[in-house]
């Protein structure tokens, strides 16, 4: 699956471009705090509409402003992991990863919560609430919610960012066995130069 996005947008004073094409595994944008890595993540996502350009995955478009296309933000099959989580404090592990998988149509669908949990490590998790997790095992939560999702690719914004150099190596294997077992394409975003040496196939640097 391939990545093509082709895309400006300013924001404030500043403008934010980039002009990728990539093939599968894991492409980083990588760069310092500032350089619109999260809002490229967001333009793909559709949370972010660009200023000109066009966006498609696998060949699909997916924003193409010259053409008028904008595909709606559940129709593009992007599974968003965020720097924070972000996991629903109300609802239990388990309820949180169901959601991820009724965010999909069933004929989407190409894993199952079993499969999820097995793959992830995450059965002593099911019945814990959020705000009892480590950081790691939050971040393994939410990988597994955004791949119940049913997603094409993976937008993964600094998933690292907030652990420790424990939970970063664990999560930095789950990541790696994502990419090559399987073998979901990955935008990736860090400011970390040995996380992407280790985890990126291509590398993409922003300014």
């Amino acid at each position: 699956m391939s990545f093509e996005i082709h895309v400006s947008r300013r924001l404030g004073d500043r403008e934010i471009a980039l002009s990728l094409s990539s093939g599968g595994g894991l492409t980083a944008l990588f760069g310092p705090s500032g350089a619109g890595k999260t809002s490229l993540l967001n333009m793909v996502a559709g949370l972010l509409r660009p200023d000109i350009g066009w966006i498609a995955v696998a060949g699909e478009t997916l924003y193409d402003s010259e053409k008028g296309v904008d595909v709606a933000i559940e129709r593009r099959r992007a599974g968003y992991v965020f720097q924070d989580g972000r996991l629903f404090p109300h609802k239990r592990v388990r309820a949180n990863l169901v959601y991820g998988e009724r965010l999909a149509d069933a004929a989407n669908r190409w894993i199952g919560l079993d499969e999820v949990v097995t793959f992830l490590g995450i059965g002593g998790l099911l019945d814990r609430w959020p705000q009892t997790l480590s950081g790691g095992e939050a971040q393994r939560v939410a990988i597994g919610r955004a791949l119940l999702s049913g997603p094409r690719f993976l937008l993964m914004d600094e998933p690292l960012a907030s652990l420790d150099a424990p939970r970063r190596e664990e999560i930095m294997r789950v990541i790696e066995r994502v990419r090559d077992e399987l073998a979901l394409p990955i935008l990736y975003v860090s400011h970390d130069r040995r996380e992407i040496d280790r985890l990126a196939t291509r590398v993409v640097e922003l300014l």
